[in-house]
């Protein structure tokens, strides 16, 4: 993401803790957080997707997922 867009991030939230947001700049906050966090994930979903788990044995495998468990 943009350093601008990452300032204007900021400046959104010191204003709404000081005087409060318009509508308009409610749903620019909320689409330039969501842009945000949709970076932050892809990056780390990359991160995680290039680790590799070596074995004591020297074998190496990429780590895997983990299932999660049924909803009882």
């Amino acid at each position: 993401m943009e350093k601008k867009k990452i300032e204007r991030i900021n400046e959104l939230a010191r204003k709404k803790k000081s005087s409060g947001l318009t509508e308009a700049e409610e749903k620019e906050q909320a689409a330039l957080r969501k842009e945000y966090l949709d970076g932050y994930r892809e990056n780390l979903k990359a991160m995680l997707d290039s680790i590799v788990v070596q074995e004591k044995d020297g074998s190496r495998h990429p780590l895997q997922k983990k299932e999660k468990p049924p909803c009882s």
